[in-house]
């Protein structure tokens, strides 16, 4: 049976890995988010701002746990929800802001689908754009459509099937919910051994998704829980090195379906298109890259001049 008084604070998972001022915002966010008591557990993978620490200070529901390195996403929130056995947990990214109420309708939500090992709410970003979270598994037809035309043809078809972004936000269930927030039913998911630490950041929420999925367990999509999500701070500070692990989870996802000897020559195609496109898209970087430097000289260059 589920442990879901609303006496228990609800644990709040959140990793960090110098998060900075996107931190303030997000526990600020959860005073309104819910009517239950939370405790915060920032499990930190080595974050050089002190903006978990002085979190930790400030509020004394919020717990700082050092996973002694950058373990990765996966990893480290496996340690943030590690003694929990029972009732639901909320994962969330330190960079989101809550909708007042939107975790208590999450919770609300869960009940509705006993099955549910996830339920995630929309995602928006700060301009107000709809994040399409609630995705189909990626497939060979989908995922080979969407990861060598979706980066040139954002609107091609196999993306618009599996990210599902052509349909209205509705309350339904879904492939995966990203990892970036949701509420975890915690039976369901320490029955899978939780986030596969294999997969250092990216990919390791549709693994999870189409391992739950596999034991019956149900994704749940709920847009009437709202929360804002900053996203990109990890990308930002290392945008190439970001781009090889994306390809690499990706990989390592995709060829995990297909293990058998007689699918070595797939895993091989899958292995050459995706190291095409990482090269591809890290040319492309270096090029735009350029021409932003080259922009700023010319404007520093005519500033003078003027001067």
């Amino acid at each position: 049976m589920r442990n879901d008084s609303v006496t228990m604070p609800l644990r709040v998972v959140a990793v960090t890995y110098s998060p900075g001022e996107a931190l303030d915002g997000f526990l600020d966010s959860l005073a309104t988010a819910t009517t239950r008591p939370v405790e915060v557990v920032l499990a930190d993978n080595g974050s050089t701002d002190g903006a978990p620490e002085r979190a930790a200070a400030r509020h004394p529901h919020v717990r700082l746990l050092r996973t002694g390195g950058n373990i990765g996403y996966g990893a480290a929130a496996n340690a943030g929800l590690a003694g929990l056995t029972e009732g639901y947990a909320l994962v969330a990214n330190p960079d989101v802001r809550f909708e007042p109420g939107s975790i208590d309708e999450l919770l609300a939500v869960a009940q509705r689908w006993p099955r549910a090992a996830t339920v995630g709410p929309v995602i928006r970003t700060p301009e107000g754009e709809l994040y399409p979270s609630a995705r189909d598994l990626p497939r060979l037809s989908t995922g080979v459509g969407h990861a060598l035309l979706g980066w040139v043809w954002p609107a091609n078809p196999w993306t618009a099937r599996y990210r599902r972004e052509r349909e209205e936000p509705r309350e339904r269930t879904a492939g995966w919910l990203s990892g970036s927030c949701f509420l975890v039913d915690l039976a369901a998911f320490w029955s899978v051994g939780g986030f596969d630490p294999g997969y250092f950041m990216y990919f390791e929420d549709v693994d999870l998704g189409e391992r739950l999925g596999r034991r019956g367990w149900l994704h749940v999509y709920a847009p009437s829980a709202v929360v804002v999500h900053e996203g990109g701070h990890a990308t930002r500070r290392e945008p190439h090195r970001m781009q090889r692990v994306h390809h690499t989870s990706a990989l390592r996802y995709l060829a995990g379906q297909y293990p058998r000897r007689r699918h070595a020559p797939l895993r091989g195609a899958l292995r050459g298109g995706l190291g095409a496109r990482m090269l591809i898209s890290y040319v492309n970087g270096r090029v735009a890259a350029g021409a932003r430097f080259q922009r700023r000289a010319e404007d520093v260059g005519r500033s003078r001049t003027k001067g």
